[in-house]
């Protein structure tokens, strides 16, 4: 069997869908593929709700794992997935590229959290089955 697909999940900050994203693919699909976030600029530290939510719902430490990157800063990709990035999109050459259209919870309450989180879970598990099946 080939190698299994990198996978970048594109923000433009990489500090919150992407880096939720991140880690739902180490957690649910690392058997399948190998996950990477990036955006065209950094914040100093992942979204503090994105990490306290993620620790809630899986015991995952985004903190301990993950950081900021930029592009340049992650191998490269077969699967580009942007975030919803409502303004300019990051672009890198990939194989297959989607979008999933995700709004940005940053400073919404918990409930807009866990919407995306829930969203980025069944999205990941689809991209899992998709790759399985050799439909990507």
């Amino acid at each position: 069997m080939n190698a299994k697909p990198k996978t970048a999940f594109i923000c433009v900050h990489n500090s919150c869908r992407s880096q939720i994203a991140e880690a739902l693919g180490k957690h649910f699909a690392a058997d399948v593929f190998e996950s990477y976030s990036a955006g065209t600029e950094t914040k100093p530290q992942i979204n503090q709700d994105a990490v306290r939510i993620m620790k809630q719902l899986y015991g995952i430490d985004m903190e301990q794992t993950q950081y900021s990157k930029l592009l340049d800063d992650i191998p490269p990709v077969d699967i580009v997935i942007t975030m919803g990035c409502n303004v300019q999109c990051p672009f890198l050459p990939c194989k297959h590229r989607e979008d999933w259209g995700l709004d940005d919870p940053t400073g919404k309450p918990d409930d807009e959290f866990l919407k995306v989180i829930e969203a980025i879970r069944i999205n990941i598990q689809t991209l899992s089955s998709k790759i399985v099946n050799g439909e990507l």
